[in-house]
């Protein structure tokens, strides 16, 4: 009765354990995980970084009429090119006349009055010596002749002050640059030192490009400029090339300055300023552009795509590298900087080992894989040069600061 019993539970647990064993089997015959992989070469690398920025004025000039009155005439075009020194602005000048001609007036009375005290007190002079005259006539002939100079003087200082302002009716452009719209018109009350300006003077030869760094970054470039790495402009001034909005190339060279002397505490940067002959007028304030400095060759570089690099909790660069028996093994790396799609590595793999980049999400260290060379490594350029408009920049050119 009991072996009855058990054979239906035997009919049903058989099939199960069967399956298992099979299902183990399996496992155990099952091929290693494919990944792709990319053998990592030794080339020569240009050194190029590119610092974004945006275009400054070198010189902008708000111009603000310095007396009150009326507009009679605007002397220049909207847009153009103007000279330090044009006349940009009349302002009726009738008051101001009139005040200069009665400050002349005044002085001339007072010179009169001046003359007539000085003969006064020549005259006595003599006199009180021999008692001729009191004392008292003496001192008064003095302090007359005094009183008269000093008129003199304070009148004089009146003409010079009535002669300013007439001056002032004569608006002037302060600097050379491109003017921009006016916001008067012939007939418009102005102030003096009004809050809003007349119109705004932009000189754009030369011009500045602006750039926000790591101080990191500030410090490896001074050092590659005392070293003779970067090429020089000057006096701690480095040579470096300009690339526009649509990735076409600047003409003309631009000095880079190293002279920042404070560090955002908030941030940890640094603003470095270029100056760009600008001759065209086609820099213009506000425009994005990139600086190109070109650091020299790395004979002997190592680029790894940045798709097979990934970093750990510390923040450390890792990546798979297949080893001996096929079996991956986990590489911290030491990266200098970003080239292109890949990343420049001085240190944690050799030449010619071979860095997952596909199927890194199936895998880990210590498996054994089997690895199939991927075209990325057709990415690889044994020299540097610009990106491609609208594509990524080519290996080769460094798109970030050192990491």
């Amino acid at each position: 009765m009991r072996m009855s019993a058990l054979l239906p539970l035997l009919a049903i647990v058989a099939p199960l354990l069967l399956t298992g064993c099979k299902d183990e089997n399996k496992t155990a015959s099952a091929p290693p995980p494919q990944v792709g992989v990319v053998t990592v070469r030794m080339q020569p690398v240009a050194l190029v970084t590119d610092l974004p920025g945006r275009v400054t004025a070198s010189r902008v000039a708000d111009v603000r009429p310095q007396v009150n009155g009326v507009i009679l005439k605007r002397l220049f075009t909207e847009g153009a090119e103007v000279k330090a020194g044009q006349q940009l602005y009349q302002i009726d000048a009738a008051q101001y006349e009139a005040a200069a001609a009665s400050a002349k007036a005044a002085l001339a009375r007072a010179q009169a009055t001046a003359a007539a005290a000085l003969a006064n007190y020549n005259r006595y002079k003599p006199l009180v010596e021999s008692q001729t005259v009191s004392r008292q006539q003496y001192e008064s002939a003095v302090a007359a002749n005094l009183q008269g100079q000093a008129d003199v003087a304070s009148a004089k200082a009146a003409l010079d002050t009535a002669n300013i302002n007439l001056a002032y009716t004569k608006v002037y452009a302060p600097i050379s640059g491109r003017i921009s719209r006016s916001s008067v018109t012939e007939g418009a009350l102005v102030t003096a030192n009004q809050p809003a300006a007349l119109v705004t003077v932009t000189q754009l030869d030369p011009i500045y490009v602006d750039v926000t760094q790591p101080s990191t970054t500030l410090l490896r470039l001074k050092r590659e400029l005392a070293s003779g790495q970067l090429k020089r402009a000057g006096e701690n001034q480095a040579q470096v090339q300009l690339t526009l909005e649509d990735a076409s190339s600047y003409e003309h060279a631009g000095k880079l300055q190293f002279s920042e002397v404070t560090v955002d505490q908030s941030s940890g940067s640094v603003t470095l300023r270029a100056e760009f002959p600008n001759p065209g007028g086609l820099l213009m304030p506000g425009m994005f552009v990139r600086e190109r400095l070109e650091e020299g060759v790395q004979e002997k570089g190592l680029l790894v795509p940045q798709q097979g690099v990934t970093h750990d909790a510390r923040g450390e660069a890792t990546a798979l590298v297949v080893g001996a028996g096929d079996k991956l093994e986990l590489r911290t790396l030491k990266t200098d900087r970003a080239i292109g799609a890949n990343w420049l590595v001085t240190d944690g793999i050799a030449d010619g080992e071979k860095v997952v980049v596909e199927g890194l999400q199936k895998v880990r260290a210590g498996v054994v894989v089997q690895a199939q060379e991927t075209g990325s490594n057709s990415r690889q350029s044994s020299s540097g040069g610009n990106a491609p408009s609208g594509g990524p920049a080519a290996p080769g050119s460094s798109q970030s600061s050192a990491h």
